[in-house]
């Protein structure tokens, strides 16, 4: 029981940083919209999107190649000649992808900026630093330092976003507000690299192992841009098709709906460092318990979250946008909380091929579901606008939850319990009927009617026998 309760207690922690990281991107949309144009709010999305599109470029699949070859690793001598010699080939790449960027400023400027080259100039420097920090923080994941890690994505996360909030509140222009964000990258890379040199000490990268690694990653890469594509692209097509004041329209409602996602970032943190262990020893209950309880309570919080914040995005975006960008935009999030949780499942299938080393079969699958986004988006955000876009996402996601549940099933049993599925779906429409019922205005109401939505939802799971008294008791002795 003591491996599963510490599984458990990092997953709260993982999810609670990633609660605090999605309340700061939250709360910081209010901050933008009131004071700048719906134009400038798409040039900060833009930013945004392209910071988390480079280190799925620049990084070569290495991070989760480190979790992976890394996590059983005990020897430290190997540990700093992996380590360093992944570290040395991302700094080559993120430099020389930095060095494209400003290479190429006017075109790129143009499609993303609203051709605003001073912001294009910060985002490469942020991006460098992304991509950096992404390949060091991934050190804490692979060897379950929770703390630092959960600290350190909090950090990088708040110190920027709090001085972008000054900046923004001071009268400071757009590209003096994107050059905030820089602060919190730079103080969190630099305070990783002390850490880190002071545990391992610091080496010339030797390469011994880099073949294997790069065998491991490089189909990783595919998987990686083309699964950004799908999520992102979105947002590159708006702007182009129609505009940077489209892409605000459609952002924060899509922030809304991406919220279901953070309840799969614990799993996708801790499942890759904690499977490899039983499989290796060829404990497939183990293995298979694991990935059951991860589907049961990931869909135990996220189907009613869908429900929820599916009615409630009108009334929640009156509050933290304008009324401008709540009348247009609060369709679109019942499309991505549908997309989000198929995309969660999609999460924790996965690590089933990842076990079987079968990254091959999702390096392809997401090279077609990108193409297949990309051309859904083209054709219909033309003609039926953001919606279309939403429409796009949710479809792609759907495919890559089907292939990979087709292909997953041929090597371990899915963890899918589907009564449990079904009671949960029941609740969610019994509370969902009555947020309907309600139409709650203003941030008190929707906060009461929220608290009582969750007690009918649990009320009814509870009389429908949702969750049984042995997953209780089994969840409670893993977290007391």
């Amino acid at each position: 029981m003591s491996e599963y309760k510490s599984f458990v207690q990092r997953i709260g922690l993982v999810g609670i940083s990633n609660l605090l990281i999605s309340l700061s991107a939250l709360i910081f949309i209010p901050i933008i919209t009131k004071n700048f144009s719906i134009g400038d709010y798409g040039i900060w999305a833009q930013v945004n999107t392209t910071i988390a599109l480079i280190p799925n470029i620049a990084n070569l699949g290495l991070p989760y190649t480190m979790v992976r070859f890394l996590s059983a690793e005990n020897d430290k001598t190997k540990i700093k000649e992996s380590f360093y010699s992944m570290l040395a080939i991302v700094f080559a790449s993120s430099l020389l992808i930095s060095i494209i960027l400003i290479i190429f400023q006017n075109p790129i400027a143009n499609a993303l900026f609203d051709g605003n080259i001073q912001v294009l100039y910060i985002v490469s420097i942020i991006s460098f630093f992304a991509c950096m920090n992404l390949m060091i923080i991934s050190f804490f994941r692979t060897f379950q330092q929770i703390k630092r890690y959960s600290l350190f994505l909090i950090l990088q996360s708040y110190v920027g976003l709090m001085l972008s909030a000054y900046l923004v509140l001071t009268g400071y222009n757009i590209e003096t507000v994107v050059l905030g964000l820089l602060t919190g990258y730079l103080v969190v890379f630099i305070v990783m690299v002390l850490l880190i040199g002071n545990y391992l000490g610091f080496d010339i990268p030797k390469f011994k192992n880099l073949k294997e690694e790069l065998n491991f990653a490089i189909p990783t890469i595919p998987s990686n841009i083309s699964s950004w594509i799908v999520d992102s692209s979105d947002k590159y097509v708006i702007g182009i098709f129609l505009g940077s004041a489209a892409v605000g329209y459609y952002a924060p409602s899509y922030a809304i709906g991406s919220i279901l996602l953070m309840f799969l970032s614990p799993f996708a943190v801790m499942l890759p460092a904690v499977l490899p262990k039983y499989f290796e020893k060829g404990d497939l209950n183990k293995v298979n318990e694991f990935l059951k309880y991860s589907m049961k309570y990931f869909l135990l919080i996220t189907i009613p979250g869908g429900f929820g914040l599916s009615i409630l995005s009108k009334p929640i975006l009156m509050i933290i946008s304008t009324n401008e960008i709540a009348m247009n935009g609060y369709l679109i999030t019942p499309f991505v909380c549908l997309g989000a949780i198929f995309m969660g499942i999609y999460g924790i299938i996965n690590n089933i091929l990842i076990l079987e080393k079968k990254t091959k079969i999702l390096g392809k699958l997401w090279i077609f579901v990108a193409i297949l986004n990309v051309i859904l988006n083209i054709f219909a955000v033309p003609y039926i606008g953001i919606i279309g876009a939403a429409i796009a996402t949710l479809i792609s996601y759907i495919f890559a939850f089907i292939i990979t549940t087709v292909h997953s099933k041929r090597y371990l049993k899915l963890p899918f319990e589907y009564k449990s599925i079904l009671k949960i779906i029941i609740a969610s429409v019994i509370m969902g009927i009555f947020l309907l019922y309600m139409k709650p205005v203003g941030i008190i109401a929707i906060l009461i009617v929220i608290l009582i939505a969750v007690v009918i939802y649990f009320g009814v799971l509870f009389i429908l026998q949702g969750i049984n008294k042995e997953e209780f008791n089994f969840l409670k002795k893993m977290i007391g």
